[in-house]
């Protein structure tokens, strides 16, 4: 492990410099070009076996080591946001109106530059690595799921990923065993009532009020429909209704998100906002149109893994505590890679020392301390390096 923390260590420099290359250069998601040619030729410089176009616009780099053994992937993204950045730095978006705000230029470097040091380790490994550079994690349905279907889990035995995570402090790793994120569905609807002058709304139905009087009633579901002892959220994020001042909106569109763990929620969720939805309607005469879309699943780790990651990371240089955290609302699709094989994910606490509080993942300030893909690059090499000796 000496020799792998310190190969890091040598080279953190050039970690930071990709980070702040990927950072200036974003692409959203299912728009990934130049990114995935970045990542494949930077893979083949090292002398891997390259996969581009997994997936559509994932890439897949293996690194055969010297003896025979089991085969570990680690996964990264590396899709941007439609976020115009504010942030004061050398390294700001070059590109209007997209940016890296959710860290995913710090995934992407950190598993470039522990694929370089464990590519000069490669005669000492007794198995192999398969990088998962995977594109479209933000919007589903995702890239995880069209890159497994295109084989780049063929003759994996386990996977690892990781977070940066800016809200939590540097040197905290955050595990939890079982469900560690939700389920992450979309909700749209189209409420259609009768336009009519601002001063006569007998004469009308009024889209508007309707479609307020069903958010507020929609939320009566979490707080009196759902058993208090599980999860469930519904946000109603879009409310659309374009119409002059003093018209009375025939029409108003809505759109949201539900997260839930478990399946009977997920199901009596999409059920019941329908119903809500439908009495809302029926009381005043207007019509709907309702969509519910499944995104991705929840994200459950392995307890084996999961405890193997708590273990080993303890004693990785810049760790400070190991923290067992409660599952978290946020959606992901490395939820795909743990229902084929076995693995798990983890948060790297990545907030500032000298920060009060850190901007949120999603916001137009996001950033983090770049030192926390120092310590995702050691944690992640070193479960590499133990699993595949340990499974020799």
């Amino acid at each position: 492990m000496g020799k792998l923390y310190t190969l890091l260590d040598n080279n953190y420099d050039e970690m930071v410099a990709i980070r702040r290359h990927l950072h200036e250069y974003p692409e959203l998601s299912f728009e990934e070009v130049e990114t995935p040619t970045y990542v494949a030729a930077f893979h083949r410089a090292l002398g891997h076996e390259v996969r581009e176009h997994v997936g559509k616009r994932g890439v897949v780099a293996t690194l055969h080591g010297g003896k025979p053994g089991k085969t570990v992937a680690l996964r990264a993204d590396f899709d941007a946001l439609a976020i115009q950045e504010e942030n004061d730095v050398p390294y700001k978006s070059k590109i209007d109106g997209k940016m890296h705000a959710c860290g995913h230029d710090g995934h992407t470097a950190t598993l470039l530059g522990l694929a370089k040091v464990l590519n000069a380790m490669k005669d000492d490994l007794a198995g192999n690595v398969v990088f998962i550079h995977q594109h479209a994690e933000e919007i589903a349905p995702g890239g995880a799921k069209p890159m497994i279907e295109d084989g780049c889990l063929d003759g994996v035995d386990v996977i690892f990923g990781t977070h940066l995570w800016a809200p939590t402090p540097l040197g905290d790793i955050l595990v939890r065993d079982g469900a560690i994120m939700a389920a992450a569905d979309k909700v749209e609807i189209m409420i259609q009532g009768k336009g009519g002058h601002g001063a006569e709304p007998h004469h009308s139905i009024d889209a508007v009020a309707l479609a307020s009087q069903f958010v507020v009633n929609a939320q009566q579901l979490i707080s009196r429909r759902i058993d208090p002892l599980k999860s469930a959220v519904l946000t109603i994020g879009h409310f659309e209704a374009i119409n002059p001042f003093n018209v009375i909106a025939e029409r108003v569109v809505l759109a949201g998100t539900v997260r839930t763990f478990e399946e009977q929620v997920r199901r009596q969720m999409e059920k019941e906002i329908e119903a809500v939805l439908n009495a809302t309607c029926l009381a005043f005469g207007a019509s709907y149109e309702y969509r519910y879309t499944r995104g991705y699943p929840p994200v459950y780790n392995h307890m084996k893994e999961t405890e193997f990651i708590a273990r080993l990371a303890a004693d990785v240089p810049g760790v400070e505590n190991i923290i067992t955290c409660p599952p978290f609302m946020i959606g992901e699709d490395f939820a795909y890679y743990l229902e084929n094989i076995p693995g798990t994910f983890f948060f790297t606490g990545a907030k500032k020392p000298e920060w009060e509080v850190a901007y949120p993942h999603h916001h137009a300030r996001f950033d983090f301390d770049e030192r926390a893909m120092l310590i995702a690059a050691k944690t992640l090499g070193k479960a590499t390096l133990q699993y595949l000796q340990g499974n020799q």
